[in-house]
């Protein structure tokens, strides 16, 4: 997930939907995109990044525009199962009132005709809140429901797979960087010496198996509670993103910098494809994000203003970072290139900040994302009416979730290749095909029910056809492109 777990409960203001929906996307892929932003060249990056956020824009408008259509269907089966009780409540009349009354009002007449007296009813309102998952099932078949399950847990495989690498990693560098200042712009390899005869790469997966035994036992329990943590998780994030744009300015502005990047470099773009997937991730939390918010009559507005805010930071994060830093010298995660360089900062508690900041951000969200996958897991499985026996649902399925995550992040700490791999499959199966075939079906669904002039005051600009097909279209080519560049890569080395 690009950013933290947004918990809601009282209803809140646009501005504040506006702020969670940013600190939602803004993330750990925020960490990743300098890198990936210099290997693909600038022009191509900021090419590529407009492009990607745009189409995360129109999909982000696909799922609002389900959500309003599941609300509206939600209100018409309530309204058909009031009318059967009301009609079981005439068995006080006579058998001739029963047939007039079952003739003239049958249980699938369009809603827009059985509106109750009192005023107008908007039954596209957002008021309840109705999670990817319950439209899917509304809207999908069986295999189609499946299939959205297991695209989420895929994606979130990858997600803890990737918080699972990057907390050692950090604590790897900070542990066994030099932190005298003689050894600024050095790339370390795995085999150098980290303490006496432990390696790097020994010393990773010690701090690996500290945090797998530190936060694994919470994957066996529910995470609940965590807004404050989260508010704190939150405000460190921005005091570092903010810190490193403004350190990288400075020291671009002493004219002291070291970066060159390239124009364009096609060998970087299938793994920034990626990134700029993963980056800007939300439509699985745009459920529990839009529906607080206690005004949605600009949501549409406020979407769009954040998308435009967020390019802007990743734009301006991407830039100071590949004209500060060489970049061939940039790490994977970002912050790690101001711990050991004190040209660009000769503060040791600042240093040890940023160095140590992912371990604090990302350990919050990893129970989080473990839970929920177990939970994933277990709709997946689930048959209506059936319990899980207790080994099952108290062991099996922590150890499924759990398991796999580690091993990967036990024989692999390139973080870049994680995020990629993970936007680039998973990623665009949430960011893209699931959104469009939500928006398709739920469209389907609801005209035989609300009729053509049914009006969805939350219907997406891209409301034609041809924009749901060609989202499919474009999804398809990635796939097809980023699988063959992968295999052409292989068949290379």
């Amino acid at each position: 997930m690009a950013g933290g777990i947004t918990e809601t409960g009282e209803p809140y203001s646009a501005f504040v939907g506006l702020v969670y929906m940013f600190n939602l996307i803004v993330g750990t892929g925020a960490l990743t995109m300098p890198k990936a932003f210099a290997m693909a060249g600038w022009v191509v990056s900021i090419t590529l990044i407009s492009f990607l956020g745009f189409m995360s824009y129109m999909t982000t408008t696909f799922v609002i525009e389900a959500m309003a259509a599941a609300n509206a269907q939600l209100r018409w089966k309530r309204r058909e199962q009031e009318e059967i009780d009301d009609s079981d409540s005439t068995s006080e009349y006579s058998d001739d009132d029963v047939m007039v009354r079952g003739r003239s009002e049958p249980e699938t007449k369009p809603i827009l005709s059985v509106q109750r007296s009192g005023g107008h009813v908007d039954h596209f309102d957002i008021v309840e809140r109705v999670e990817m998952g319950q439209m899917a099932s509304m809207f999908f078949n069986k295999v189609g429901v499946n299939m959205f399950y297991i695209c989420i847990i895929v994606y979130l495989y990858g997600d803890l797979a990737i918080y699972a690498a990057a907390v050692p990693i950090s604590l790897m560098e900070v542990a066994c960087g030099n932190h005298s200042c003689s050894a600024g712009g050095v790339k370390y390899n795995d085999t150098d010496p980290c303490w006496g005869s432990v390696t790097r790469k020994d010393a990773y997966r010690v701090f690996l198996g500290v945090f797998t035994l530190l936060l694994g036992p919470f994957t066996f329990f529910n995470a609940q509670k965590t807004k404050y943590l989260q508010i704190l998780t939150s405000l460190m994030r921005w005091i570092a993103f903010t810190m490193m744009i403004i350190l990288a300015l400075i020291r671009i502005g002493k004219g002291d910098s070291e970066g060159k990047p390239p124009a364009a470099s096609l060998s970087g773009v299938p793994n920034l494809f990626g990134v700029c997937v993963y980056s800007f991730m939300c439509q699985h939390s745009l459920p529990s994000l839009v529906t607080p918010i206690s005004n949605k009559k600009h949501v549409g507005k406020l979407v769009f203003a954040d998308y435009v805010l967020i390019l802007g930071f990743y734009v301006l994060l991407s830039f100071t970072a590949i004209f500060c830093f060489n970049s061939s010298y940039l790490y994977d995660m970002y912050t790690l290139n101001f711990t050991d360089n004190c040209k660009v900062l000769d503060i040791p508690v600042l240093r040890y900040f940023l160095g140590l900041f992912p371990v604090f951000t990302i350990s919050t969200n990893f129970p989080i994302i473990a839970v929920t996958l177990r939970n994933n897991w277990k709709t997946l499985f689930h048959r209506d009416g059936g319990t899980y026996p207790w080994v099952v649902d108290r062991v099996v399925f922590p150890l499924i979730t759990l398991v796999p995550p580690i091993v990967v992040a036990f024989c692999t700490h390139n973080l870049e290749s994680l995020v990629g791999i993970t936007g680039a499959y998973a990623g665009t199966g949430i960011q893209y095909i699931i959104p469009a075939f939500l928006v398709y079906h739920a469209r389907r669904h609801l005209e035989p029910v609300m009729g053509r002039d049914a009006v969805n005051k939350h219907q997406s600009p891209f409301r034609h056809a041809f924009w749901v097909w060609f989202v499919l279209a474009w999804a398809g080519s990635c796939l097809m492109f980023v699988t063959a560049n992968i295999i052409l890569t292989d068949t290379k080395k």
